[in-house]
């Protein structure tokens, strides 16, 4: 058995309607363990740290400012096949064709902005998790 952990984000977008709850839950509900957990307003460097592999992209100035823009849940999770877990209960990175039963399929909503508001961030894989929780939890 793989035991595995993932960041998890709660965004500006969905900390600032109330949903981090709600995430949260779900997460518990799926069976996966909250093993760090912290409220911030992230600065630049630490989301340029992030979204490092994006530098240099259109899409990539709107998103550091949209992620800057209020504060965020970052949350590390753990459990067996916890990153394919979670991106699989977070739902398509599009809420509009995100499925029904997924955060973004019920929560989420396209708002025809420069940047998808799509409530959460999921690890991709194990290389990225252990990157980025290092990034947002030193140490852990």
């Amino acid at each position: 058995m793989t035991i595995e952990r993932s960041l998890v984000l709660v965004k500006p977008d969905g900390f600032q309607r109330g949903l981090t709850g709600e995430v949260l839950r779900r997460i518990e509900a799926k069976g996966y363990t909250l093993v760090g957990l912290s409220i911030l307003t992230p600065k630049r460097e630490q989301l340029a740290a992030h979204y490092a592999e994006h530098e240099g992209k259109p899409f990539y100035e709107p998103l550091v400012e949209f992620m800057s823009s209020g504060p965020v849940a970052a949350v590390v999770i753990e459990g067996h096949d916890s990153i394919k877990g979670f991106r699989s209960l977070a739902g398509a990175t599009n809420p509009t064709e995100a499925l029904p039963g997924t955060i973004r399929g019920d929560l989420g909503r396209d708002w025809g902005l420069k940047v998808q508001q799509n409530i959460v961030h999921g690890s991709d894989s194990p290389e990225s998790a252990a990157r980025e929780i290092d990034i947002w939890f030193p140490g852990l």
